[in-house]
């Protein structure tokens, strides 16, 4: 290890849907966290990491901040307001609007109650002009007292060195916690699942997605290598929900299945044959067996 190697957790947070998964996926120059147009699309604290000459930044992704509405939702917020008192740099990621709601009040208030060191990242600048984004700084500098204040575009990569040049600033000197070929620490099962759950979330209506998750039931190579063999369960709420992801003879539940494959294909660098169902599990977001068996972990409620 070089004597002046940094390594340390950096987590981005912001509220649900301002592009956290697209700017870490950005970061890391792979996709890990799945995204969409919809929000509460990440669930689970998905770690990334980056390996470079200066050191390891372990990237946390969490869910986003909001006010919850059922167990899943007080288990999303948990798990993100409890990462920021474990890592050493806080990403907040806002859009280019000097109009602060409700929500990003709400996060402020929390960055309050911990100490550590925060970066506001301003998001979707390919958006705006640039003189658009002064007064969208200086609202933000009254709300909380910032170390850094950075623009940046996570859909084109724009200021993406000048972000992690920022990060290592804030990282203690040591050792890397993962090899430097590790992208993240998340079980292939895992991506699969999400990737099958961001198709869906992709081609269904508004009020659909809140309520799916995705099961995978089996996960086998077949010998030689070459193929792998994947069924997976969407899980929704509804009867009516069931008939829309299955569609007219299919064809929903087609669409999502050829998206996912492709994508898993793309991860697995292998073949795969997708075998989709779709089942019902009514209220199962307000079941503690049910979120746990559906991959959220039951100890991340824990204080």
């Amino acid at each position: 290890m070089k004597a002046d190697n940094k390594s340390g957790f950096a987590t981005l947070i912001g509220r649900p849907n301002v592009g956290k998964s697209t700017l870490m996926n950005q970061l890391i120059g792979q996709k890990i966290a799945i995204t969409s147009h919809k929000p509460q699309t990440t669930r689970n604290r998905i770690q990334t990491v980056y390996t470079c000459k200066e050191g390891q930044i372990v990237f946390v992704d969490t869910p986003g901040i909001h006010k919850a509405k059922n167990k899943l939702g007080e288990y999303m917020v948990h798990v993100a307001e409890r990462t920021l008192r474990e890592v050493d740099i806080i990403l907040w990621l806002v859009e280019p609007s000097d109009f602060i709601g409700a929500g990003d009040r709400h996060i402020a208030e929390r960055l309050k109650r911990v100490d550590t060191p925060v970066i506001l990242v301003i998001n979707k600048t390919d958006t705006v002009k640039k003189e658009a984004l002064l007064p969208v700084i200086d609202a933000y500098q009254k709300l909380y007292d910032f170390q850094e204040i950075i623009p940046v575009s996570a859909l084109k990569g724009d200021n993406k060195e000048v972000l992690l040049d920022q990060i290592f600033k804030y990282l203690p000197y040591g050792p890397n916690f993962y090899d430097e070929d590790t992208i993240t620490d998340q079980p292939m099962r895992q991506i699969v699942a999400e990737l099958i759950r961001e198709k869906a979330l992709r081609c269904l209506d508004e009020e659909i997605p809140h309520g799916i998750a995705v099961s995978i039931e089996t996960m086998k190579t077949r010998s030689g290598g070459q193929v792998a063999d994947i069924e997976a369960t969407i899980i929704c709420e509804k009867d009516s929900h069931k008939g829309i992801i299955i569609g007219k003879q299919g064809a929903m539940l087609k669409k999502i299945g050829s998206a996912a494959r492709y994508e898993i294909e793309q991860q697995l660098e292998q073949k795969v044959n997708l075998q989709l169902w779709v089942k019902v599990k009514k209220d199962w977001r307000d079941s503690d067996y049910l979120i746990k068996n559906f991959g959220y972990n039951k100890k991340d409620l824990d204080t």
